[in-house]
């Protein structure tokens, strides 16, 4: 079975029917012929025999992933941002935010490429930008670079802003579960104002996979001479 997790930047692929690892692929670089047979995310129902919602991915793969009755798991993506929150081992709320996480996840990707810079070495600032939006958040780095201030340091007041946006939106949990490429970014997860796991870009396939497969009909009786 090929499960496929539709991202606007990336798509994860798993063929359930071989052994290796799921893959990633820029999603301008997928084939055009390509089609799941279950999916999620950005194109999912054009490019998918069977699609479902992306929240129900997350949820379902958190609860395949994490053994806990009771958590928050956050999914920051490159367009946007959604969370599913546990109690007693069932989903008790959740959200998606398109807006003021807008292109968060790609803008920090963009600002690396551009700055070339090394998450991995820039140090948590003791202050975030007040941001609402990746795209519109990236004014607040122009103008501290004006004003003096590093690149550096600048981009990474504006990844702590990004990071405390989220939070927030998350509904300030005292520990949190994160899904999704930014898990891969050390400076964003030391960014969160609480204690974070993460657990990679996989969590939405995980979903897949826990996601009941339809019946096959069955075969008619044969007819008796």
């Amino acid at each position: 079975m090929l499960l496929a997790d539709f991202g606007t930047s990336y798509c994860k692929i798993l063929d359930t029917a071989e052994s290796n690892a799921p893959r990633i692929i820029a999603t301008r670089d997928l084939p055009p012929d390509f089609l799941a047979d279950l999916g999620t995310g950005h194109n999912a129902a054009r490019r998918s025999k069977r699609s479902i919602n992306e929240l129900t991915a997350l949820a379902r793969g958190g609860g395949r992933l994490i053994n806990r009755s009771d958590f928050v798991l956050l999914d920051c993506g490159s367009r946007d941002i959604k969370y599913v929150r546990f109690r007693h081992g069932e989903v008790m709320d959740m959200g998606w935010n398109a807006e003021c996480g807008a292109s968060m996840g790609f803008t920090i990707e963009l600002l690396a490429t551009y700055y070339q810079l090394d998450y991995a070495a820039l140090p948590v600032p003791s202050t975030g930008f007040s941001i609402t939006c990746g795209v519109l958040g990236m004014s607040h780095i122009f103008d501290a670079v004006v004003s003096g201030v590093p690149e550096a340091t600048a981009v990474a007041q504006f990844v702590r802003g990004i990071a405390l946006n989220a939070y927030r939106f998350a509904q300030e949990p005292q520990e949190l579960y994160l899904s999704g490429g930014l898990c891969d970014n050390p400076l964003f997860v030391a960014s969160f104002p609480c204690q974070v796991h993460p657990l990679g870009r996989f969590v939405l396939l995980e979903g897949l996979l826990a996601t009941p497969q339809r019946p096959q009909p069955e075969a008619a009786a044969p007819l008796q001479g």
